[in-house]
């Protein structure tokens, strides 16, 4: 594996390890199709942005969104309507009650929050709904972009949910009896039952996420699926009320906007560094993912993720350069080239941070050929290193070298301590000249 995969997909297949033997909770089973969902399956999906993807456990098994559906749907409807539009019909307040809550404003009827159900049920009536392109269509569409790829719908869960979704038609009628819900009530509802059917896996609900936290631009194609105002506003809603009458509690420890759904997806973003993604059906009384939310707040904690804490002073580049100023001289011109193809250097510069130190790991990865014998990783321009990313950049070097490959770092303010030696520990110089030199001296000797 990788570096940059491996020291990710580590902390991911870890937590997973960790949380696996977890038996609290049990998958939904007010929708009788959702009780029949594997109660052991258990994915975690992380894609950052630079549309890197890791992953473990069944990332790739699909299930429905249900509620995750919603701040997706949201972001659409501010699309064709702007924030003061949607407004008009759904607040932008936490409930602090549970999802399927009769929470409406006294006076208007408008539903607090485009989160609850209430909410959703008014935000997916607002979408537009023409001959041409009707409403349904339409959310799939932004749903699928979205994810970066087609969706569809699971028919049997949305046969499940119109059999059982008496609650929903009830919030729908009242809804309408205050005044706010612009459509049939039985039409929004349908609709609304059919967009919780759209068949998702962890990977795709890491890649939505990862979409807002990346300002609404898909990091894995480079679509615009949203503008950035749009991207900001839901994730500020989904920080606030995307949890129900959890929020609160979720936003001080784990300190991510997120959104759960009673299939057990379950998604948090990090603005511009990172979408993640959980899946596992056991829920707690909440309607959230048991295993999902203690890996996720896991995760966060373990690799700094919190929004409140101190970012990186400084954005950090990455930076893959050329050897050839660097290498000594060989005999012969096919020598030397020879030489150049069997060393590599990546130069980071700024504060590094998880973000930045997954980048560096991936270029690490990317420098050159798999025949490439030794890699340099020059530290001379970085101002700061946490302790997350010192972590994750030694233990990428240690894969490296393990796989073959010699590793040596230029680190002349000690920004990287390796402690504790041993065959894996890469060398230490103070110049990238000197770095260069070793690693080109030694190239054509066969690793040990």
């Amino acid at each position: 594996m990788s570096s940059a995969a491996g020291a990710v997909t580590d902390a991911l297949h870890e937590l997973r390890t960790r949380f696996a033997g977890v038996r609290d909770g049990v998958p939904a089973d007010y929708i009788p199709q959702l009780a029949m969902a594997d109660p052991e399956a258990f994915g975690l999906a992380l894609i950052s942005m630079d549309g890197h993807r890791y992953s473990t456990g069944e990332a790739d098994v699909p299930f429905t969104m249900q509620s995750v559906s919603k701040p997706f749907v949201y972001a659409l409807a501010l699309c064709e309507l702007g924030l003061d539009g949607v407004s008009r019909w759904v607040n932008a307040e936490p409930s602090g009650e549970a999802y399927n809550a009769i929470s409406l404003e006294p006076g208007t009827g408008r539903p607090d929050n485009a989160m609850v159900n209430a909410g959703a049920i008014v935000t997916t009536a607002l979408i537009p709904d023409t001959a041409d392109t009707p409403r349904f269509d339409r959310i799939l569409d932004c749903l699928s972009r979205f994810a970066g790829r087609q969706l569809d719908v699971d028919e049997a869960v949305y046969a499940s949910e119109v059999a059982t979704g008496d609650r929903n038609r009830a919030l729908a009628y009242l809804i309408r009896s205050a005044g706010p819900l612009p459509v049939d009530p039985v039409g929004a509802v349908e609709t609304y039952f059919r967009q919780c059917a759209v068949r998702v896996t962890t990977l795709d609900l890491a890649a939505m996420a990862a979409t807002l936290a990346n300002g609404g631009v898909n990091p894995l194609n480079g679509d615009v699926v949203v503008e950035e105002p749009v991207a900001a506003q839901v994730l500020a809603v989904m920080a606030t009320c995307g949890m129900y009458d959890t929020s609160g509690d979720w936003l001080l420890r784990v300190g991510l906007p997120a959104k759960s759904g009673v299939s057990g997806g379950l998604i948090a973003a990090g603005p511009a560094r990172f979408g993640l993604a959980a899946y596992s059906p056991r829920l707690d009384p909440t309607g959230t993912s048991v295993r999902g939310r203690i890996a996720l707040g896991a995760l966060s904690e373990r690799l700094g993720l919190h929004l409140m804490h101190n970012p990186a002073l400084a954005a950090s580049t990455v930076t893959l350069v050329t050897t050839a100023d660097d290498l000594p001289s060989a005999p012969t011109e096919e020598q030397e080239r020879a030489l150049r193809e069997r060393v590599a250097v990546v130069a980071a510069q700024g504060a590094l941070d998880f973000t930045a130190a997954e980048r560096v790991l991936y270029a690490l990865d990317e420098s050159g050929p798999e025949e490439t014998a030794s890699v340099v990783l020059d530290l001379r321009q970085v101002t700061g290193i946490d302790t997350v990313a010192r972590s994750m950049l030694c233990s990428g070097l240690a894969r490296l070298t393990e796989g073959g490959r010699r590793t040596a770092v230029v680190d002349p303010a000690g920004h990287l301590e390796v402690t504790g030696g041993g065959p894996t520990a890469p060398r230490r110089f103070t110049s990238r000249e000197e770095a260069v030199e070793r690693a080109a001296r030694e190239a054509g000797r066969p690793t040990t």
